[in-house]
């Protein structure tokens, strides 16, 4: 089988309405009903309507930004909602109190080797992962069934992966089956 990899130069929300049209387009021609889109502002999740796909938004969790803080504004999530999108507000899969406990202690902690290890193929592989397994946590996908999941890195979308999550307690069960889009990561790292 031979699928087409699309490559970014650089990360970023210039790369959003290509990123939605790769992967809408792959998911399409493999029978994918679901798609995962992470965003705050749901911008990506609308340029998905229209599709007859299951729509999933994943937001940043209330307070991401700032303490109490939702990001999403209420229009936009009542507007989507209307439009049959789910919504998904909670903690971050790979954050939460192990977030906390680094924030306060400078350590490091499992959930934290987890999201930089994904991180090596893009910031957005790794947020395609997480917030695939909080919709399935959440009821949002079905398990067992490959999803298209859109995410990015900072703003915007330049991720589209096909994956089946696991439930997080299976986390390792996680398969990330193809790679459509992601930004080209050359970037010269320093070694110590």
């Amino acid at each position: 089988m031979q699928a087409e990899t699309t490559y970014f130069e650089k990360p970023g929300p210039s790369n959003t309405a290509e990123t939605v049209k790769c992967a809408l387009e792959r998911a399409k021609e493999l029978n994918i009903n679901h798609v995962v889109i992470a965003s705050n502002s749901g911008n990506t999740a609308e340029l998905c309507l229209g599709h007859g796909m299951e729509l999933t938004w994943v937001t940043h969790q209330i307070g991401y930004a700032n303490p109490g803080e939702d990001e999403a504004e209420p229009e936009k999530r009542q507007k989507l909602a209307a439009q049959g999108v789910k919504i998904l507000t909670a903690t971050h899969l790979m954050a939460g109190i192990e977030r906390a406990l680094r924030l306060l202690s400078g350590g490091v902690y499992p959930a934290e080797i987890v999201a930089h290890t994904l991180r090596i193929f893009g910031q957005g592989v790794k947020v395609c992962v997480e917030c695939s397994v909080m919709a399935l946590d959440a009821g949002m996908i079905p398990l067992g069934v490959p999803v298209m999941a859109i995410g990015g890195t900072g703003r915007g979308s330049d991720t589209a992966v096909i994956l089946r999550p696991a439930h997080s307690q299976d986390f390792f069960r996680t398969k990330v089956i193809e790679i459509c889009c992601k930004p080209r990561m050359d970037v010269k790292v320093e070694l110590r």
